[in-house]
């Protein structure tokens, strides 16, 4: 699990600009996205250190929703693909 909240925050440009987020067309709220995205990795990293052992099921929600919230997010052009 931790690495899985390691390589979504890599992956994943939290530190935003909210001035860049809300510049030119959505197909979903970017800033709402990352918020949720943020809370979600931020509760799992309190459960890891509360001793909390995740199941299958759950890195896999929040490896679906990451993936979601990244295509999301390259739709409006806050991450760049090669």
């Amino acid at each position: 699990m931790q690495t899985l909240i390691s390589d979504i925050r890599k992956a994943v440009p939290f530190d935003t600009p909210m001035e860049k987020l809300c510049d030119g067309p959505c197909t979903g709220c970017s800033k709402k996205l990352l918020d949720y995205l943020d809370m979600q990795l931020e509760e799992k990293e309190a459960e890891l250190n509360a001793g909390l052992i995740p199941n299958l099921g759950e890195l896999n929600r929040l490896k679906k929703s990451a993936m979601k919230i990244h295509a999301t997010l390259i739709k409006n052009g806050l991450i760049k693909t090669d």
